[in-house]
């Protein structure tokens, strides 16, 4: 039916009207709050590069994650900064880990807020690589898909409710599935990075995360910032080997993808 018939304008006439009918809406329970939390206790450190967020031990992480509840926000995003490193990032799986001490602590103060773990190993690896590196210094996909695995089970046994995997190794998604299922975690989803930027916007959250590369740069495994078809494979691989959720990070810069 066409015009004059159809008048598009009718439900924008009120605000009532225009709300009956908006497509898109953002509330504080489309929000996830991300995090940093460390060892220790009675701790908050500011973070030089992102004003008026800071490193938070386990209490204030505790506190901070109820004041977001109060607020309507839906849930909480966990980056732990491991007390010490090493070449495998062990602390990551750790069941003594800071985001394992931290998601357990929150989910008995806040049971019903929504706690997403980061899945990666360059907070925890002494060379910042988000993998296990082979002798020539390339990140051994294959075999960092263990640790990811090992770290995924952790993080769940600790009361994670999502996982939010953001290494981009080839092929951790179904990994991930596999190692849940065996475990009994079918339930948990899981959301992936899919489409994660080898972008300089990084810069702050690796400052934040005190996860810098000692050498080279994340490009072998990152996505080309100048690809956008990439994006959608990727996205489509993710899925198929069951992710419940995609994202593309960072997102200001990427929203045409």
């Amino acid at each position: 039916m066409a015009f004059p018939a159809t008048r598009l304008r009718r439900l924008r006439k009120t605000d009532g009207l225009r709300a009956l009918v908006r497509e898109t809406t953002l509330a504080p329970s489309h929000l996830i709050y991300p995090m940093f939390v460390v060892h220790g206790s009675d701790t908050r450190t500011p973070i030089a590069s992102m004003p008026g967020i800071d490193h938070l031990s386990i209490d204030h992480a505790v506190q901070e994650a109820g004041e977001a509840a109060a607020l309507g926000v839906a849930g909480v995003m966990l980056f732990g900064l491991p007390a010490s490193k090493d070449e495998m990032g062990s602390g990551a799986w750790d069941e003594e880990g800071v985001v394992q001490l931290a998601t357990r602590a929150i989910k008995a103060a806040h049971p019903d807020l929504l706690v997403v773990t980061d899945l990666c190993l360059c907070e925890y690896t002494s060379h910042g690589h988000c993998g296990v590196l082979r002798s020539d210094g390339v990140v051994d996909n294959d075999q960092t898909l263990e640790l990811l695995a090992r770290t995924a089970v952790a993080q769940v046994a600790a009361g994670a409710d999502a996982l939010a995997p953001s290494d981009m190794m080839d092929g951790r998604v179904g990994a991930l599935r596999a190692a849940l299922d065996e475990e009994g975690y079918s339930e948990t989803p899981i959301i992936a990075h899919s489409a994660k930027y080898a972008s300089a916007f990084y810069g702050p959250f690796r400052e934040a995360a005190d996860s810098a590369p000692a050498s080279g740069d994340r490009r072998g495994y990152q996505m080309d910032p100048a690809n956008a078809r990439e994006a959608v494979r990727a996205a489509r691989l993710d899925e198929e080997e069951g992710a419940d959720v995609v994202m593309v990070k960072p997102a200001l810069p990427y929203l045409d993808v």
